[in-house]
């Protein structure tokens, strides 16, 4: 009856590591899954009323683990806490419009920055690499990009 015990006890264990620090199908659940399954054949083999309260208690056990464990703090640790608060820049296409001129500001390695009409944006020349402050020229106007070409 002791090897049944240390088998749920093992399983739940890896259960609950496999439930929060090692998401995923790995091993661990595989394995905690695998003990427990075990355990519980091996008090069915016993007899059918050692099964029945080993089926019960490892129901119970679980449901109560993991509502503890659900219901501590200690799991916020783990979380991932940060927030994206970054945006896209978006062209205001009533302030820049094919034909404006500008410089860029960084490599357009076929992309980087680019100052069009005092505003900075993300520029794209395809096919062509630009040092920065080389004078451009805008082809097209995309909602966050634009395309430009280097002035002759």
């Amino acid at each position: 009856m002791g090897i049944i015990i240390l088998l749920i006890l093992t399983g739940l264990l890896l259960l609950i590591l496999e439930f929060f620090v090692v998401p995923g199908i790995t091993i661990a659940g595989l394995g905690g899954f695998g003990m427990i399954v075990m355990a519980i054949i091996m008090a069915y083999d016993i007899n059918a009323s050692t099964g029945n309260i080993t089926l019960g208690v490892t129901l119970l056990a679980t449901i109560t683990i993991l509502f503890f464990v659900l219901r501590t703090k200690t799991w916020k640790k783990f979380m991932l806490q940060s927030s994206i608060d970054s945006r896209v820049d978006v062209v205001e296409q009533s302030t820049i419009k094919p034909g404006d001129r500008g410089i860029t500001t960084t490599r357009l390695n076929p992309i980087g920055k680019a100052r069009i009409n005092d505003q900075e944006i993300e520029a794209r020349c395809p096919g062509q690499f630009l040092d920065p402050k080389t004078e451009i020229e805008v082809i097209e106007v995309h909602q966050t990009y634009i395309i430009v070409k280097p002035v002759n």
